[in-house]
């Protein structure tokens, strides 16, 4: 399962709420906590329970729904989101403000008082959560470490630039503890959803640094990404071709169209077609 592009859609807006799962994103996170106001949080409730418990809702993605953080008010979300018809729908939490690994096991216990099991996309976005990365992605029901430059930087008090260093070891720090756990890494969003070309840069950034995704905050933004998080045909026939070689190698390195290859290039080429299998760009 792909998880190139994770869209955020507002929990209480149930026009856009029924459009998400429609814009091409692997992923769509009805949101409950950020992108509702205090006082519609109850509306947001109802109308992402509304829609889950609709016969006729059936996306072809994975549906995932943002809770607010454990000890704030997860407990009410799970309750409407998990509850009765709307249940079988959810397919993942997301946990923001995830500051350790007890919070991610907080919350799969509260999971669990619903008589689900769910994977868990835990948000590193402040300096608890990401000094405790590892262990937050190493804790068994985290399948996702996200990670959240906007609200980290709002918490260390420092200021967003365009070249974003204030928050580069973050980001680092954040795909290698998700490499190290074997989860999937979701990089931050990129706000400005009308500067298509800096999205395409950014996005092809958090590729190169690991990452395997990244989160979207408007429907415009989602071909890019996926495109950015698809290896293209040239790749895939060089990964193919590097596998080929290895099979038929009789030594650790071998040549590919005159250069040496070794054990390192052959996980590269490993991981291009599995994310290309998943992104269904290859059918075997």
């Amino acid at each position: 399962m792909a998880r190139r592009s994770v869209l955020f859609s507002p929990g209480d807006q149930p026009a856009l709420l029924r459009k998400a799962p429609s814009s091409g994103a692997d992923v769509v996170v009805f949101d409950l906590e950020d992108a509702v106001a205090p006082e519609r949080k109850s509306d947001g409730r109802e109308a992402v329970r509304s829609l889950l418990a609709d016969p006729s809702f059936d996306p072809d993605c994975e549906v995932c729904v943002r809770v607010n953080p454990v000890g704030v008010a997860a407990d009410a979300d799970l309750d409407a989101v998990l509850d009765g018809d709307a249940s079988d729908a959810v397919d993942a939490v997301m946990l923001p403000k995830t500051a350790d690994a007890d919070d991610v096991r907080t919350l799969d216990g509260l999971v669990d008082d619903h008589d689900r099991s769910l994977p868990v996309l835990a948000l590193v976005e402040t300096a608890a959560g990401v000094l405790h990365a590892e262990e937050i992605a190493a804790a068994d029901p985290t399948d996702a470490l996200v990670f959240g430059a906007e609200d980290l930087a709002a918490d260390l008090g420092a200021t967003r630039t365009e070249d974003g260093t204030e928050v580069l070891y973050a980001r680092e720090h954040a795909v290698l503890a998700a490499s190290a756990a074997d989860v999937d890494a979701v990089d931050t969003v990129y706000t400005d959803f009308e500067d298509t070309a800096g999205l395409r840069e950014e996005t092809a950034f958090a590729a190169e640094l690991g990452y395997d995704g990244k989160m979207a905050i408007h429907p415009a933004q989602v071909d890019p990404i996926n495109e950015a998080f698809t290896p293209d045909g040239d790749s895939v026939e060089w990964a193919r071709k590097v596998l080929a070689a290895k099979e038929a190698a009789d030594a650790g390195v071998f040549r590919v169209e005159g250069k040496m290859v070794d054990a390192p290039l052959v996980a590269q080429a490993e991981r291009v077609v599995e994310r290309a299998r998943a992104a269904g760009a290859i059918d075997d």
